[in-house]
């Protein structure tokens, strides 16, 4: 199949392209692009007017599937990643089984073959069960095809256990992806500490049950002259310690989730449920040093922490509702809203940390236009205007933070290796 869009602002920043061209893809690559490709194709797009980006590639989603199907499965998150421009996801490992053996890998990649509408990639876990007391098999694990390691949901706590995952997955190649949390300091807290959890009646979570560990686990990475990368930073003094560790030479990466550079915890003034996420919305303080974090690089990708759970996991007490939200959709959508319109970053920044930065991250060859790579590619009209509305999720469970939020930007194209998955 062929496919040739024409006369879009295509945006690579991996070559450096901003400008008005055609992309032609043949046999699921890029093939060319250029100005005025008059090549016959089974399908021509017109994208004037419109941008014309590499597909989206989500570090962070939590597919539910094999176990908690009712949640959500890899056919219905991929149809969402589709939805909202992006082309490639990492599935975070907290699965029921967790992905912490070669077997259970093999169990996702079966049920990634047959139901997936997008590139999915593999996360396995640092530790037996992602229970912080024995670490998995890494390099079983490298070999059964996961991209990264993670006990995501979890911190490992002790200091020597998470010392040796970083010596193990720099020898197997693997990226470390830290959840960085002290639940010592978290313990039964729900929202931010401050005076509205005080207001609300509600327990708290110190920014310092993030930025404590976030230090923990740059030293550790320091030491072990290894990469690491920080999962959802949230918090002013978590973005300190990268951009200073960064400084200093330590591999150290590092992605934020839109709700973190959008609301703050006076969101939760209401008690919906569907603000609570872990870590929790920040102050405005921190907010705008999230923002500051895109803006001078010092934060290198913007991930959903795409967190799909069931309504009656949700609309009960705030304290007994699950951490998490859903993201795959709206994640593109707000960025514009928030960080193009508002001149924080512009589209060739945006880009960069939506496709190119967690390519570079991840090792893959991805996040690019380039003649020659497989063809995920996103067209957008950036200036359409939309309301998030609860029955036009495609994900399987609702709980989106963003309901009756105007925002802009709409995917009206996800191509994935040279195939059409999704057409508005």
């Amino acid at each position: 199949m062929s496919i040739l869009i024409k006369n879009g602002r295509v945006i690579d920043p991996a070559n450096k392209i901003d400008a008005i061209l055609d992309v032609f893809i043949e046999n699921n690559k890029i093939s060319k692009v250029a100005k005025n490709i008059n090549s016959s194709a089974d399908t021509v797009i017109d994208a004037s007017n419109k941008i014309v980006a590499p597909g989206i590639i989500d570090m962070h989603v939590h597919l539910r599937e094999p176990g908690r199907e009712d949640k959500e499965t890899v056919a219905t998150a991929t149809l969402a990643a589709a939805k909202g421009g992006v082309t490639t996801v990492l599935a975070m490992p907290n699965t029921q089984p967790a992905m912490d053996c070669p077997e259970n890998v093999r169990l996702l990649q079966e049920i990634i073959r047959k139901d997936a509408k997008v590139n999915v990639l593999i996360c396995g876990t640092i530790t037996k069960g992602r229970l912080g007391k024995e670490l998995s098999d890494i390099a079983a694990l490298k070999k059964s095809g996961v991209y990264a390691i993670s006990d995501d949901g979890c911190s490992v706590d002790s200091d020597e256990l998470m010392f040796a995952a970083l010596k193990k997955a720099k020898q197997a190649g693997l990226l470390t992806i830290c959840h960085s949390e002290d639940k010592k300091l978290s313990g039964k807290g729900v929202i931010n500490l401050g005076f509205n959890s005080t207001r609300l009646g509600l327990r708290g979570i110190a920014n310092e049950s993030e930025y404590k560990r976030v230090r923990r686990d740059v030293e550790l990475a320091k030491n072990a002259a290894s990469a690491v990368h920080i999962a959802h930073v949230s918090c002013r003094e978590s973005v300190e310690i990268i951009t200073e560790a960064k400084k200093t030479g330590i591999k150290v990466t590092c992605e934020t989730a839109p709700h973190y550079f959008t609301l703050t915890e006076d969101a939760l003034l209401g008690y919906d449920t569907n603000m609570k996420m872990n870590p929790p919305l920040r102050n405005i303080e921190d907010l705008i040093a999230i923002k500051q974090g895109l803006k001078d690089g010092s934060i290198d990708v913007i991930a959903s922490d795409h967190a799909p759970h069931t309504e009656n996991e949700k609309d009960i007490e705030f304290e007994r509702a699950e951490f998490g939200v859903v993201g795959l959709e709206t994640e593109l959508s707000v960025s514009i809203t928030e960080l193009i319109n508002k001149q924080v970053l512009d589209w060739p920044g945006l880009i960069t940390r939506l496709c190119l930065n967690p390519a570079r991250i991840l090792g893959l060859d991805k996040g690019r236009l380039t003649a020659g790579s497989f063809a995920d590619v996103v067209i957008i009209s950036d200036q359409q205007s939309w309301t998030v509305d609860k029955p036009a999720l495609v994900s399987k469970s609702k709980n989106s933070p963003f309901f009756g939020r105007c925002l802009k930007g709409l995917v009206d194209y996800t191509i994935c290796n040279g195939t059409i998955a999704y057409q508005r």
